[in-house]
């Protein structure tokens, strides 16, 4: 993990391809018997081939959360973070500071005496020598797998590699590993086989082509070639070559069922990349398994799954997608004084991601010698107990047509932090027979709930035949039959008092049929749209040219300043404009800050957007092709450009809708 960065059904049903409802039950049905009737029989280093592997198997759908660790060497100094490795040869760096002070000179005691051992200035034996609670120490593999389950996880595995180029496995081409050196275990058969014991997913975590692409640039040549191999200094083609390698290997004695890679993979030659998916999915077909790989770049979301580091998108995303976040803001390794996230940020980040169609693959922290700190503990096991009580509104569950309402921003990209909703805040989930709602409410909202999203103007509930409230334990209800419909939202009648405590509360409406489709519940009129900050509209400026920028300008009038916005379908609108008939285009590009632009229609997600209360008649305007918000900047300049935005709380993201 980077804390900083450099610049079966056999075979697959694709559940990914953007349809919701019955439409997605429809397609899957079909995806399903086109690819049984094509797969093929074998896979090729191109990309027109590993393109044909669905990416997110149902099993990895159902599953939604996953934990991995990092643990390993760079465990033991417990300072700062995982990438002490790197840091403590940076002249300046508290972590070089750190090391000079506690161990000597990083050039008389260097990174590997963490490995083969070496007394520190005190005279302390310091080296990662974990050793099994049989043998006397503190590291049980079954007990960490059994928390994993308690946990509610339904895959789980190790960073089997970090960038510092240690293998956590007994490989044959990397002799820095830990059956050779250290605590002279097959780390990473232990846990595939506890894991495994315990009937969840096996999930093996590779950070190493960083290793060599800049990891250790401030480390000395090495004398010789074993060291110059632990720290990255081999030429380019034995370096990528030992990348495959150990992937390779991986594969044949693991047999994983998701390989997570982290950032850096654009430097591998692509070359490689493609034989390393053509390796990977070839094995898994004479597995006769389902697999998954991960990227953050060099791959595509054609054949793997997009991974979010530290956040997610901040709309429903397809194709499916995965977040990697961890109990910690400070490090994914564990250190001397590491503070902790709250369960409720947490639980409540997880909640929003499934809502918005991904999985999260949480990180916890054990300490050197294999103990997992008891607030990790806890922590873990605050999950399992919402997960075993309410997890029919979370598990095998399929995102609906939009994803929640409420106050509290949460994703859009990544390296966003973790935050805990409020009793205004709702999240939407839905069987994947898509005949049961579910509204999770993250937190308890008194004596009525009014979930706007389903008022009267959008959704037709005639079809609804009960309204509960999961109870305190799994398959438990509390009757919630009176409720009121109209166009400001679907009033539920709660108990006067939350009957028992949870961190989120969870209203399950079942239908007689299908879930109605939902409209986009914009006006069909004509409007000005008026930014809530600068009080300026939407402006086209009157400019028939394709890809002109959008403005801001005083409203008097001018049709140039007035906006019909067309329902076109799953909850999404296109904003036409009326002088010159174009509609506001995000151009496809995510960045924030990026000018909005309008173009004539084309039916491209880039054209359509969905409006998210932001309570008091104010809406955030939300692209369906980047998951950015219309934003004013601020800026009240007449003539000022129309921005895009991640999603926050900022007015400026804000905007009123009323009839001309």
């Amino acid at each position: 993990m980077s804390s900083s960065r450099f610049a079966l059904t056999r075979r697959r049903l694709i559940t990914a391809a953007g349809l919701t409802g019955a439409a997605a039950a429809t397609g899957m049905l079909r995806a399903g018997a086109a690819w049984a009737a094509g797969e093929p029989s074998g896979y090729t280093p191109t990309w027109p081939s590993v393109d044909q592997h669905p990416p997110a198997p149902e099993w990895f759908q159902d599953a939604k959360f996953g934990i991995y660790f990092h643990w390993g060497v760079f465990s033991v100094p417990a300072f700062a973070s995982e990438w002490y490795p790197r840091h403590m040869y940076e002249a300046g760096r508290p972590e070089n500071e750190h090391h000079r002070r506690v161990y000597g000179e990083p050039a008389q005691w260097p990174y590997h005496n963490f490995i083969n051992g070496a007394r520190d200035r005190a005279g302390n034996w310091v080296q990662f020598a974990p050793r099994l609670r049989s043998a006397g120490g503190s590291f049980d593999p079954n007990e960490w797998a059994q928390l994993f389950v308690d946990a509610g996880a339904r895959f789980a595995g190790p960073v089997a590699e970090h960038h510092d180029g240690y293998s956590m496995w007994n490989s044959q081409v990397n002799e820095w590993n830990s059956v050779a050196t250290g605590p002279r275990l097959d780390l990473l058969r232990l846990h595939a086989d506890a894991i495994r014991a315990k009937g969840l997913k096996l999930l093996v975590s590779l950070h190493h082509a960083l290793n060599f692409t800049g990891y250790y640039d401030q480390v000395p040549l090495q004398p010789t070639a074993s060291l110059r191999k632990l720290y990255g200094q081999l030429s380019a083609a034995e370096q990528q070559q030992l990348w495959f390698d150990k992937l390779k290997e991986v594969i044949d004695g693991y047999r994983p069922d998701i390989i997570w890679q982290d950032f850096a993979l654009s430097a591998v030659d692509e070359s490689r990349r493609l034989e390393f998916l053509a390796y990977y999915y070839n094995q898994a077909l004479a597995w006769n398994k389902d697999v998954v790989t991960t990227y953050k770049d060099g791959f595509n979301d054609r054949n793997s799954v997009h991974d979010y580091e530290r956040g997610g998108p901040g709309d429903i995303r397809h194709p499916y997608w995965l977040t990697d976040d961890s109990v910690s803001s400070s490090s994914w390794c564990y250190t001397v004084g590491i503070g902790y996230y709250s369960l409720d940020a947490m639980l409540h980040s997880l909640i929003d991601r499934v809502s918005k169609n991904g999985n999260m693959l949480l990180n916890i922290a054990p300490m050197a010698d294999g103990a997992i700190p008891s607030e990790q503990r806890t922590l873990l096991l605050g999950i399992g107990d919402y997960l075993r009580r309410f997890g029919e509104s979370i598990y095998a569950t399929r995102a609906w047509d939009v994803y929640g309402e409420g106050p509290t921003p949460m994703g859009g990209g990544a390296f966003v932090a973790p935050r805990p909703g409020t009793n205004r805040d709702i999240r939407f989930t839905r069987t994947k027979d898509n005949t049961v709602l579910y509204a999770t409410v993250l937190g308890w909202p008194g004596r009525t709930l009014n979930i706007t999203t389903l008022n009267a103007d959008r959704i037709n509930l005639s079809s609804l035949t009960s309204v509960r409230l999961l109870g305190p334990k799994a398959g438990k209800y509390i009757d919630l039959p009176d409720r009121t419909q109209d166009g400001a939202g679907l009033r539920i009648t709660l108990p006067d008092n939350a009957p028992f405590s949870a961190p989120a509360y969870v209203v399950k409406l079942t239908f007689a049929g299908p879930i109605p489709a939902l409209g986009s519940g914009t006006p069909t009129e004509w409007v000005r749209i008026a930014n809530v900050t600068t009080g300026l509209v939407l402006d086209s400026g009157g400019d028939v040219t394709s890809g002109s920028q959008l403005k801001q300008w005083n409203y008097n009038g001018s049709s140039n300043l007035q906006w019909r916005l067309e329902d076109v379908g799953d909850g999404y609108c296109r904003l036409v404009n009326r002088t010159n008939g174009m509609v506001a285009d995000s151009w496809g590009n995510g960045a924030s800050g990026a000018t909005c632009l309008q173009a004539p229609w084309n039916g491209g997600h880039n054209q359509q957007w969905r409006l998210h209360s932001a309570g008091d008649g104010r809406y955030r305007i939300v692209n369906r092709g980047t998951g950015t918000c219309l934003d004013g900047g601020g800026d009240a300049t007449v003539g000022a450009r129309v921005k895009l935005w991640a999603a926050d709380s900022s007015t400026n993201l804000q905007w009123t809708i009323r009839p001309v």
